[in-house]
């Protein structure tokens, strides 16, 4: 494994028996997470954004990672969170809201968020071939990312993302979804899923077929028509930011109580 790099580090921050748990997606980083949680953590929660195994640190360590090599670093930081609040609220970005719902099925938490997240495979072309990408990927082992889908373009300028995709990481991505998918009925804690009408990497139907999948009672959808896959840093991202703090408020036990 390599060594973290400076924009991939884990963050913890703020204060308060509620902990809010960040998990960022795929090829990604815990600082596409931090604008978010930086407003948690100014309202009052105890934030921790988490580093996935083979994140952040040289794109050839996703080859070698599987999908329970990604829940288990969930459920550490899990732990860790736990050690401090009475409370925790798991927020997930893409595949990180599948690692999300999947937590949210079998842990004691108060609710979880979930942002432009895959229901099954994004790319329709690819999932016929699925089952031979072990095997394809020790001959080719990346493919390359399309063009961003930024509504705000300066707001990539900071964002830290391998540049390809890992095609062996992509066969675990696929195991991941399943089990996810499997997992949606038995979730019965409050979920919110903010997904944008302009996601060019995840169509606007994944949130749909999750939503209808969710055992909870308490669940709702919120649609965003000006941002791209990034919803938690794009255009929209203060009504994101607003959506998500009002999720965890009228949630949490303390408030419930009063």
């Amino acid at each position: 494994m390599n060594i973290v790099q400076n924009d991939g580090r884990p963050f913890f921050i703020g204060s308060g028996e509620t902990g809010c748990l960040l998990v960022h997606g795929f090829t990604g980083a815990p600082k596409e997470m931090r604008l978010l949680g930086e407003h948690l953590a100014q309202a009052g929660y105890t934030v921790l954004g988490t580093r996935l195994f083979g994140h952040a640190t040289d794109q050839k360590d996703l080859i070698r990672a599987r999908w329970r090599d990604w829940l288990l670093s969930v459920e550490d930081s899990y732990h860790i969170l736990s050690g401090t609040c009475t409370q925790i609220f798991i927020l997930g970005l893409s595949m990180g809201g599948n690692l999300s719902l999947l937590m949210s099925a079998t842990f004691p938490v108060s609710g979880v968020i979930v942002y432009s997240t895959p229901y099954d495979f994004p790319v329709a072309r690819i999932r016929p071939l699925i089952p031979l990408l072990p095997l394809v990927s020790k001959f080719w082992p990346f493919f390359s990312k399309g063009e961003p889908d930024w509504n705000d373009p300066s707001r990539a300028r900071d964002h830290f993302e391998y540049p390809d995709y890992p095609i062996r990481a992509a066969y675990e991505l696929n195991v991941l979804l399943k089990k996810m998918r499997q997992a949606l009925p038995q979730i019965t804690v409050p979920v919110l899923l903010i997904h944008s009408r302009s996601d060019n990497s995840v169509h606007p139907q994944h949130a749909e077929r999750i939503l209808e999948k969710i055992g909870s009672k308490d669940k709702r959808l919120l649609w965003l028509e000006q941002s791209g896959h990034v919803v938690i840093k794009d255009s929209e991202r203060i009504k994101v930011f607003k959506a998500t703090s009002d999720f965890i408020h009228s949630r949490s036990r303390e408030n419930s109580k009063s």
